[in-house]
């Protein structure tokens, strides 16, 4: 295919903005956005303004009916993800929806389900995957350098980060708070590195001690206090039928040394890895060692996740996620609040 991809935007805000359109614009031989949809006006004239896109809308599906277009970038509140993967997806363009993939697994399902039918790509946002550090861990785990991985520990933390911006903390249009939010992130990266494993009993604790109270903001703003209805805190731990397991800690803000960590840690047979400063361990020769690289390209992983999504629409093998990983992602998610209001372990 050598033509450029038209392509569409629904949701234009930060996201759309900052990592989607931004990193099109960078490839301007494969692709070309020419219209974006929002329900907001001024985020419509916002576009217009920033990126000359002429044609907007203030309904996606307006959208798709008038516009001739390749693929579409989904960049809404989570609630609205499935309704507008599955209508682009049956108005045939193929899809890269932000994370994480829905509100529950039922929907990341009914879009795996539009994806097949109408033979066009889903991929979801997890654009950790491309980072140097990443793909440097896979190559290693790809050849056998950690053996079989049983067990691992997943972060995605904050001390004092709640986005003081947006609906990240209103649960009806986000589903929850740091744990399908940024905790996807570190979840999928952990998947990733293990093959993806089908996940078997979840059981899950989450908090809200700190984001309904006015303490103290820091690069996220002040946020509403007296409407936070998500969790500021989760926490998991997942089994898998291979016999593996992670656990997981995300959160928007918790008492803690340091600002923020986002790490990925696995323990296997033949060696462990850290993602976040990313190193390898192993027991050689008599000899315990560390190995870290020495040099790795910087990789801005948005612009990198943009070129891979455009080489898959072109029908090159990429590492975007697939919609099968999505339902996975989401059924662990589902698992661990389903588990944290009952206060049992969940089969998944």
């Amino acid at each position: 295919m050598d033509k450029k991809l038209r392509i569409g935007i629904i949701g234009g805000g930060g996201i759309a903005r900052g990592a989607h359109i931004a990193n099109y614009f960078k490839y301007p031989d494969k692709a070309e956005v020419v219209a974006v949809a929002d329900v907001n006006e001024d985020v419509l004239q916002l576009n217009r303004q920033e990126f000359g896109i002429e044609h907007t809308f203030t309904h996606y599906r307006d959208m798709l009916a008038k516009m001739e277009l390749d693929a579409v970038s989904v960049c809404t509140p989570n609630k609205f993800h499935a309704g507008a993967a599955i209508a682009a997806l049956e108005a045939g363009c193929n899809v890269l929806c932000e994370k994480p993939p829905a509100m529950n697994a039922a929907e990341a399902r009914e879009m795996a389900n539009a994806a097949r039918k109408s033979g066009k790509l889903l991929h979801y946002g997890f654009h950790f995957r491309f980072s140097a550090e990443a793909q440097m861990l896979r190559r290693y785990i790809d050849a056998g350098e950690l053996g079989h991985v049983y067990s691992g520990k997943i972060k995605a933390l904050r001390r004092s980060g709640i986005p003081g911006w947006g609906v990240f903390t209103n649960k009806e249009l986000q589903g929850g708070g740091p744990l399908i939010d940024i905790g996807v992130h570190m979840l999928d990266l952990g998947l990733y590195f293990m093959g993806y494993p089908k996940p078997v009993h979840v059981i899950g604790k989450t908090y809200r001690e700190l984001g309904n109270r006015p303490l103290t903001p820091t690069w996220g703003g002040q946020w509403d206090y007296e409407n936070y209805s998500v969790e500021d805190l989760a926490m998991a731990m997942i089994t898998f039928d291979n016999g593996a397991s992670l656990h997981l800690e995300a959160s928007f803000i918790v008492h803690m040394k340091e600002n923020d960590r986002m790490n990925v840690q696995l323990y296997g047979t033949e060696g462990g890895c850290s993602f976040s400063p990313v190193g390898i361990y192993k027991d050689r020769h008599g000899t315990l060692i560390d190995i870290a690289p020495a040099y790795l390209p910087k990789v801005d992983a948005y612009h990198a996740e943009i070129g891979a999504f455009l080489n898959a629409c072109r029908g090159e093998p990429t590492p975007l996620s697939t919609p099968e990983e999505g339902i996975l992602v989401q059924q662990i998610v589902d698992a661990i609040y389903a588990s944290a209001d009952s206060g049992k372990p969940v089969t998944v």
